[in-house]
């Protein structure tokens, strides 16, 4: 389960430093809060601070659920994509929103997977 600790913590760092440097681009642009628009760069980082939210509400219960059924390095190692895509999904969307792509279906399907995983578990554990 140490495994499956480390990615759920990475994941919720990464989070915390996308908070961040939304926190710096609200200084960098002068977008004075609570707005959320103003600067299409302040923008750019604070949508990918919310997409990211949005993702680890789902990504952070499928990890654990995933794990009670499923060997905890190759959950982990779905994780491990998941994290890479948000960051490859940040710098692509800060840079160029509309090559975002690659980054966010790196993100999205490690969470598809690990839902999918944690429900056949639950089913065969049941029946």
């Amino acid at each position: 389960m140490n495994l499956i600790d480390l990615v759920a913590l990475l994941a919720l760092l990464q989070l915390l430093v996308f908070g961040a440097l939304v926190g710096q681009a609200r200084v960098r642009h002068r977008v004075k809060a609570p707005a959320v628009v103003g600067h299409e760069m302040f923008e750019r980082a604070y949508r990918v601070q919310m997409n990211t939210i949005e993702q680890i509400v789902v990504f952070v219960p499928a990890l654990y659920i995933a794990a009670r059924y499923w060997p905890a390095a190759w959950v982990a190692a779905l994780g491990a994509v998941y994290l890479v895509g948000r960051q490859l999904y940040r710098q692509a969307y800060v840079a160029a929103p509309d090559k975002r792509g690659l980054g966010f279906m790196l993100g999205l399907a490690p969470t598809v997977l690990l839902l999918l995983g944690g429900l056949v578990g639950a089913l065969r554990a049941a029946f």
